[in-house]
């Protein structure tokens, strides 16, 4: 359970539908605080999705092409609340995301929200 809570988390991002140009939003590439992963969010249909465009050490079983279909509602601007499906692991999480000036913060959790992790997020370019 915790190595699916782990490997979760390094996709984990964020999720909803579009989002006003007003509001802070968390479309782009992101680098993960420890350097391990690349992804990308981008609308998918009506939901997010957060695409691994690069992992370092896929020993958790991450790869290239792993995806989290996040379906989030705007709580304030730059908080969003909801969940992330994991097709892979056929898993569904609860989530936070706070995107706040140049930063991303994730917050997955199972369990009922008795474990989660939090993540931070870097804009790594190259959109």
């Amino acid at each position: 359970m915790l190595k699916a809570a782990a490997a979760f988390c390094s996709l984990a991002i964020v999720g909803c539908a579009a989002l006003a140009a007003q509001e802070r939003s968390p479309n782009g590439v992101w680098l993960r605080d420890d350097g391990n992963a690349r992804v990308r969010i981008a609308s998918c249909g009506s939901n997010l999705c957060a695409t691994n465009l690069w992992i370092k050490d896929t020993s958790k079983g991450e790869e290239v092409g792993d995806k989290l279909i996040m379906s989030l509602d705007r709580q304030s601007d730059g908080i969003l609340t909801g969940t992330a499906f994991d097709p892979k692991r056929n898993r569904t999480y609860d989530i936070t995301v706070i995107v706040s000036g140049n930063t991303l913060k994730t917050r997955g959790c199972i369990l009922a929200g008795l474990l989660c992790r939090d993540v931070n997020w870097t804009p790594a370019g190259g959109g």
